[in-house]
């Protein structure tokens, strides 16, 4: 949106996030549970998050950097925080909604390239910045052209040289599209002093001076602490920051990560943001739903011990979106998942595998390299041999084809391409269309296909439909050369795509449950709505868990 630009009506309403004092501080999580509690009084919403770093997408980063990568249904790598934002405003978003650096930089290099600028020289102010202000618009329109509000949250801290641009970008979109069209809201960390048992506004004070300094004033803060935050501490930071008492939010540590949007809307939030943007609320708030389910999270239920086995299970945040789906699936039956979080490199070293005896049931997540490898292949082997329930998830699934092809041939030979060049048996392939690839970022099998469900199978009854539509992120695929000579020996192919070509879901015969998808289903449950592979792993699970302690 460059100078000059006429905006189309009706026109959205900006609601742009900035965090202070420190990073991963519950921005995403804020900006979520806002965008709940606006749609719940009949408000459309959609989001979008700003990322500062150079990459063009975090497809090439290391989850031990990053995290998890979470993949829309339009096939972007994005940050995890579109995960919050999905499962909480329960909208699909899309590749216009995680706008970061290294894509901006590239836009308009390649704008420069073309000549587009007419030999003009190109500068972070007008050209950068434009370029950000387009990305901002064409949020709204990816999703829905009607949006009544686009919520966009700036990664990182108020002070970080790279968001420097992100924040001149926002400060002037108050300016094309009307003082009463924009809110920033400002989350920031209130530190506790142990020694003094305080809570310290002062870095809050100079987190709101950096961004005042910058040509933006919030017009909410959001105070985060581990303490509860009381009315003078509010009163005090209203009197230093120029902000309204009412606009400053006492936001503690939720019990309940869903339960946010609820603190939130007794603070009155939406209603404030409502009078701030003069929207047109259609109804009165609806939250019923979300705090009965809330309320369910709640109680004390029965612990379901279920291992994760992974290669990153240091950092949960790697596997966040599974690790979310297993809590909705628990809910949904009744019963307190208790993730038991299993390094796959120290299964390979035999260590750990007393832990597998301990849980009702196996997951094993996606993955790439070579590293742990052997220990998630030990966890499919002690699945099958046990009769334990297991949920295998891309990578878990070719862990799990590869497993039973070594015991169908009594060796360690088979294995995929991907780890083991050379293998005689390699019934994980390359996918053909990934041959002359040399790319490494964004040229995987992204986004959303569909699935064939065969009737009869764990699968066709998980989801008791005919035809399931679910996200993707791969490259290696089930080797077709061995699929007579696997359902011979009980492997049972139970989705495919459409042509017959490609596998989509293995699974065991003679096993309470032992299922595998090529794709990603973690990206689309949601807490009020788990998805169907995880709903149906939990309840043969918990099953499981009941005929052992009876």
């Amino acid at each position: 949106m460059g100078e000059g630009e006429v905006w189309e009506k009706p026109m959205p309403r900006y609601i742009f996030c900035t965090g202070g004092v420190v990073s991963s501080v519950g921005k995403g999580v804020a900006a979520a549970s806002i965008g709940r509690v606006l749609k719940s009084r009949g408000v459309s919403v959609t989001m979008q998050k700003l990322d500062p770093y150079i990459n063009v997408d975090p497809g090439t980063m290391s989850p031990y950097q990053h995290g998890e990568v979470f993949v829309t249904e339009d096939g972007a790598e994005t940050d995890l925080d579109l995960g919050h934002y999905e499962r909480f405003i329960d909208e699909n978003l899309s590749k216009a909604s995680n706008t970061t650096t290294g894509q901006i930089y590239a836009e308009v290099i390649a704008k420069e390239r073309r000549g587009d600028y007419l030999g003009g020289t190109i500068q972070v102010i007008p050209h950068i910045t434009n370029e950000i202000k387009r990305r901002i618009g064409l949020a709204a329109k990816s999703t829905n052209p009607d949006v009544d509000v686009v919520i966009v949250e700036v990664g990182g801290t108020v002070g970080d040289i790279e968001s420097l641009p992100f924040l001149e970008a926002i400060r002037q979109m108050r300016k094309d599209v009307g003082r009463n069209h924009v809110a920033y809201i400002h989350v920031t960390w209130l530190p506790h002093i142990g020694a003094t048992n305080e809570l310290k506004t002062k870095p809050t004070q100079h987190s709101v001076h950096e961004l005042r300094g910058i040509g933006i004033s919030p017009d909410m803060i959001v105070l985060r602490s581990n303490y509860p935050v009381t009315d003078a501490i509010r009163e005090k930071i209203s009197l230093f920051t120029d902000v309204d008492t009412r606009a400053v939010i006492p936001l503690a540590d939720a019990d309940v990560l869903y339960e946010v949007p609820l603190l939130l809307e007794d603070t009155g939030v939406a209603d404030f943001l409502i009078d701030r943007l003069e929207l047109n609320a259609s109804a009165a708030p609806d939250l019923n739903d979300w705090r009965m389910m809330v309320d369910e999270m709640k109680k004390d239920r029965e612990p379901l011990p279920i291992a994760i086995v992974g290669k990153y299970v240091e950092l949960e945040d790697a596997y966040i979106s599974v690790r979310e789906s297993l809590y909705h699936a628990g809910v949904s039956h009744d019963v307190d998942v208790k993730i038991d979080w299993i390094s796959s490199e120290e299964l390979e070293k035999g260590r750990g595998l007393d832990r597998l005896e301990k849980v009702a049931g196996i997951v094993v997540p996606g993955g790439f390299g070579y590293r742990g490898i052997e220990g998630k292949i030990i966890a499919a082997r002690f699945a099958r041999e046990h009769n334990v329930p297991y949920l295998g998830l891309c990578l878990g699934m070719q862990v799990m084809c590869i497993e039973k092809m070594r015991s169908i041939v009594g060796s360690d030979d088979p294995n995929s391409t991907e780890f083991n060049h050379t293998t005689h048996y390699p019934v994980i392939d390359l996918m053909p269309e990934q041959r002359d690839i040399s790319d490494m970022g964004g040229t995987m099998r992204l986004g959303s296909y569909p699935c064939a469900l065969v009737p009869g199978t764990h699968a066709a009854r998980a989801y008791g439909t005919a035809m399931a539509y679910e996200r993707h992120r791969h490259r290696f695929e089930f080797n077709n050369a061995y699929r007579d000579q696997m359902t011979k020996s009980g492997l049972v192919i139970s989705g495919l795509s459409p042509d017959g070509r490609l596998v989509e879901i293995a699974e065991l015969a003679d096993h309470p449950f032992m299922v595998g998808s090529q794709f990603h289903p973690e990206f689309k449950s949601r807490p009020n709505r788990p998805h169907p592979l995880f709903k149906a792993f939990v309840e043969v699970a918990a099953a499981k868990l009941d005929r052992v302690e009876k």
